[in-house]
């Protein structure tokens, strides 16, 4: 039926296959914690941040409902999609993963999944 080099292709194919599902999983378990350095305002455009603190401002954007939050002098972008119909209150302790980028000349934390903002009580 199949000769012993498409035997080999074979068990290769599917031994790669059983490694990436096993990584997959096991990342998807550890999160993005271990991956992420704490938000300073030295931190570079595209590196991922952990950023803990309360809610100064939340304010929701006219064009779209994304969320900006202001949390320890540091703008956070929120868009719609990853919001939601969650509703962001000053004086909330949240933890939050995200991606710093410089927008307008400032620099933002992009939050890109709604897995990545949690509200701490």
């Amino acid at each position: 039926m199949f000769g012993r080099q498409e035997r080999v292709a074979i068990l290769l194919l599917i031994v790669v296959a059983i490694t990436v599902t096993a990584a997959h999983i096991v990342l998807t378990q550890i999160g993005k914690g271990p991956f992420a350095s704490t938000y300073t305002d030295q931190s570079a455009d595209g590196t991922l941040v952990h950023l803990s603190g309360i809610i100064d401002q939340a304010t929701v954007l006219k064009n779209g409902g994304h969320v900006l939050l202001t949390i320890a002098n540091v703008t956070v972008f929120v868009p719609a999609t990853v919001a939601g119909d969650r509703s962001f209150a000053k004086g909330t302790t949240v933890s939050l993963y995200g991606t710093v980028q410089t927008y307008q000349g400032k620099k933002e934390i992009l939050v890109s999944s709604a897995d990545d903002i949690r509200e701490i009580h």
